[in-house]
């Protein structure tokens, strides 16, 4: 089990098939158990990239659907976990070791070229990007969750859907953030603005990662980073994955953008329903302050974000065009494919989550 960054080690085998690590790191599969063992143990010495590179490609290959794969998403996000605040007994020498590149770099290029195998994105002229993203906006196709969760909330299932979301909210802005040096002028200008209220205003009680942890413990779940994570299905994870691969690499900065615009469009009204549940739920501020405050800023951010932040972009680099609208559909693509999961799974009568809260 991880909690809060400690490392402690699983003695379990449940149905869900959760798998023990020697590392003390959750694994659901030989991917993840991998790459949890090599960060585990002292970064010199051992095997190298050449080695890696042969020991994860079969594992590869095995993986039919690496967008919703348990073991693969996993396993990227354990290594992707290494940029942010990692694990407190993970060496932080491992963050760049040429080995775990090597094998990151075979993991990620299954998950991102599958994305670009479902999603294909036609060129798209720079002035005409902000407009394009509000029809994306308008023809998703998506079944609302936020709206099923509205219409009959519940406190189980909505308990599920926080553990779900933890993982991207409780270090919310920090991967857009890789993209604040890689732009300039008016672009970078309407990053900071929407940034900025993300990460409070300067008040440390208004971030919004800590209005997350504070709907957390309201909902009585454990809000330290990653105590969930022997929890999270693959398709959970993906959501994490997608913007921080497109954050870490330089090449992505438009999609991380696009991401970023995407996000903000479509927040306001889906925050609106969150929070209404929670208050029909007999739920007071404590729980609801994080949608409350997404609900009021975002509606102010949609012009922002489509016109000002992923248009201005387009407009400075032209050829950035396509992959700002490319990030914008993968958001929603992923969207898509997380909602499916967790009403099928509610429709039966099952958790959504790997197992059981």
């Amino acid at each position: 089990m991880v909690s809060n960054g400690k490392l402690r080690t699983v003695h379990v085998v449940d149905q869900g098939g959760l798998v023990t690590a020697r590392t003390g790191l959750p694994s659901v599969g030989p991917l993840s158990e991998l790459i949890g063992s090599l960060i585990s143990t002292p970064p010199l010495g051992g095997f190298g990239p050449a080695e890696a590179e042969a020991r994860v490609w079969p594992l590869i290959d095995a993986v039919d659907d690496p967008c919703e794969d348990d073991d693969l998403q996993l396993a990227l996000y354990l290594c992707y976990e290494l940029h942010y605040r990692s694990f407190s007994e993970v060496s932080p020498a491992w963050e760049w070791n040429p080995t775990l590149l090597a094998a990151r770099a075979i993991i990620e290029s299954a998950f991102f070229g599958a994305l670009d195998t479902e999603i294909s994105v036609q060129s798209v002229a720079p002035q005409e990007v902000g407009d394009t993203l509000f029809r994306l906006e308008a023809e998703d196709p998506a079944l609302s969750l936020s709206r099923q969760l509205e219409i009959k909330p519940d406190r189980g299932r909505f308990r599920e859907l926080v553990v779900h979301h933890s993982f991207h909210l409780l270090k919310e802005a920090d991967p857009h953030s890789w993209t604040v040096p890689r732009l300039n002028g008016a672009a970078k200008t309407a990053l900071l603005e929407l940034l900025g209220d993300e990460y409070g205003d300067g008040r440390p009680e208004h971030l919004r990662s800590s209005l997350y942890a504070k709907t957390m413990r309201a909902l009585d779940l454990d809000d330290r980073e990653n105590a969930y994570l022997e929890y999270a299905p693959g398709i959970t994870l993906a959501a994490v994955n997608l913007i921080s691969g497109f954050g870490l690499h330089r090449s992505r900065r438009g999609a991380a953008i696009g991401h970023l615009a995407m996000f903000e469009m479509t927040s306001a009204q889906i925050n609106r329903r969150y929070g209404d549940a929670l208050r029909r739920l007999g739920l007071d501020a404590d729980a609801t302050d994080f949608y409350d405050e997404h609900t009021a800023a975002d509606a102010e951010h949609e012009s922002i974000a489509a016109y000002d932040l992923a248009g201005g972009l387009a407009l400075q680099e032209p050829d950035m065009a396509v992959d700002i609208v490319f990030g914008a559909r993968a958001l929603l693509y992923l969207e898509a494919r997380f909602t499916r999961r967790l009403l099928d799974a509610w429709e039966v009568g099952e958790t959504s989550l790997r197992r059981p809260l």
